[in-house]
């Protein structure tokens, strides 16, 4: 039996452990000077060397088209939102109707991809923010999330990235996010405890006062099922 080296066992126990290196994602400085067809032209052939290697016959009706699909998923789609392109333009338009109050846009739909092991993480986001004079369409929110869960990520990653982004855009330091997600890693190997889910939080500016925060808590508790 082959014993594991110490860099194997290494990284085993980060992946369990769930360490993130930054706050930004882990990207090459050449990460986009392939197209997106070359990439999936070559992401193709590496897929179909590993269903090979474990034994499947590519020449089945069921499976020759899977390194395709599986390639043009990863590009277009699981991991689109590595693309600067493909981040969403947030407008902003004047707070004319000068709401001062807490806004939230919550159960925000959230599916993204553990840069561990590769395998879901399902969930949902609840953002907030105190306008400073301008607001943001609603359907932005939605979408800087789903850019940034649309990569290989960890959890706690994700949720500073969208803080940052909404404090970019909106111009002020008031702004929360809280999610709530399964880990595939977790539920489907490994342990395997199917039951559950990791919360991770980010507050800002007038969310670290207690009682603001509270606030914004008791709204995600809100029942809106409609």
């Amino acid at each position: 039996m082959k014993i594991k080296n110490s860099l194997e066992e290494a990284v085993d126990s980060y992946g369990d452990d769930h360490v993130g290196s930054s706050s930004d994602n882990p990207v090459r400085p050449d990460a986009f000077e392939l197209s997106n067809q070359e990439k999936i032209e070559l992401i193709e052939e590496k897929v179909a060397d590993i269903l090979h290697i474990l034994g499947m016959d590519l020449t089945d009706d069921s499976l020759k088209g899977t390194p395709n699909r599986v390639a043009k998923m990863y590009v277009d789609e699981i991991f689109g939102g590595l693309h600067p392109k493909k981040k969403p333009k947030a407008s902003t338009f004047s707070n004319s109707y000068k709401y001062g109050e807490i806004l939230v846009e919550k159960n925000i739909t959230l599916y993204s991809t553990c840069e561990h092991h590769l395998l879901p993480i399902i969930g949902k986001a609840h953002l907030a923010y105190i306008s400073k004079g301008t607001v943001v369409g609603l359907s932005k929110m939605n979408r800087i999330v789903q850019y940034y869960a649309k990569r290989p990520q960890v959890q706690e990653r994700l949720t500073l990235q969208i803080v940052k982004e909404l404090k970019s855009v909106l111009g002020t330091e008031d702004v929360a996010c809280v999610i709530d997600a399964k880990h595939l890693c977790v539920n489907s190997r490994g342990i395997k405890d199917i039951s559950s889910s990791t919360i991770t939080s980010e507050f800002g500016g007038a969310f670290k006062n207690n009682e603001t925060k509270r606030e914004f808590l008791d709204y995600i508790k809100l029942d809106t099922e409609f």
